[in-house]
């Protein structure tokens, strides 16, 4: 079911809630371009988990009103809105991809109603001191995050054409990584069921426009709003060893400035196995509920 939030500053937010209604509360953050509708596990495993998952488009994707110049940090107020319009008092969050800076920010910014987070191959700050932040990386990212830093305008041109191709050709996006995916990768994403997740996924992200897509990438590369230090509720970080997307040591920085943060990265695994996961990541989140 999608309902819309109001967000403290009147933007409109579309909110999924999905899973048991009577289990314990956990947000969801999507992948960069990412929206509401997944992938995630289907109904029937949320409900046997105890889980009521609520995710929602962020600002520029699917359903939601875009805020120029947003940060990361701006998602865990949008979080707050949502949370407080669906009555939780106390919840768990989980990021994917580009939804671990903003399950981050949540963790950090709202300690008082955030219990847990899960942070799923997850990128460190740009300003990372100690971390080789390229190193590893596929050259597509490379170029992303490099544009997005010195020419904001040819970043939004290039994901604006990218973004009309996959709005005409949803399977398209994943294809086009094939060339850069580790072999890990390539089985997960051959499974069909996956791959129609995964098209779903991104044709609603791109709706609209490239907007969401551009803004992540562009807070991505600018001051998070926040210190990952600051974190003092649990947080468990998981991370694929063989992931070019989001190179593993950049879980390995994170876990060793957020206080008590575990950290599993298991090998032979890289970015797209964070979907397989997933149910276990919620059990954990849940786990002390």
């Amino acid at each position: 079911m999608t309902i819309f939030v109001c967000s403290a500053d009147g933007r409109r937010l579309a909110v999924r809630d999905s899973g048991n209604p009577a289990g314990y509360p956990v947000v969801y953050l999507h992948g960069t371009p990412g929206s509401r509708v997944g992938p995630f596990p289907r109904g029937r495993v949320l409900y046997e988990l105890g889980v009521r998952l609520i995710s929602f488009d962020r600002p520029g994707y699917g359903g939601s009103e875009r805020k120029r110049g947003r940060r990361v940090a701006d998602a865990a107020w949008d979080v707050k809105a949502i949370a407080d319009e669906l009555g939780l008092d106390k919840f768990a969050v989980v990021g994917r991809s580009g939804g671990g800076p903003h399950a981050l920010a949540c963790a950090a910014l709202l300690p008082g109603r955030v219990t847990r987070a899960g942070v799923l191959v997850s990128l460190a700050p740009r300003e990372a001191e100690g971390l080789d932040w390229f190193a590893g990386m596929a050259e597509s990212n490379i170029h992303e995050y490099t544009t997005a830093a010195s020419a904001p305008e040819a970043l939004i041109a290039e994901l604006a054409q990218t973004a009309a191709r996959i709005k005409a050709d949803p399977t398209s996006h994943v294809s086009t990584l094939g060339p850069e995916m580790p072999e890990a990768d390539r089985r997960v994403v051959a499974d069909t069921g996956i791959r129609a997740l995964l098209a779903k996924n991104f044709a609603e992200a791109l709706r609209q426009s490239a907007a969401g897509w551009v803004d992540d990438a562009l807070a991505f590369c600018a001051p998070w709003g926040f210190n990952v230090s600051d974190i003092r509720v649990p947080v468990l970080l998981w991370h694929g060893e063989n992931d070019v997307f989001s190179p593993a040591a950049h879980a390995r920085w994170l876990a060793g400035r957020i206080p008590g943060a575990e950290l599993w990265v298991r090998p032979n695994t890289a970015h797209f196995g964070a979907l397989e996961v997933v149910p276990d990541m919620l059990s954990w989140l849940i786990r002390s509920t």
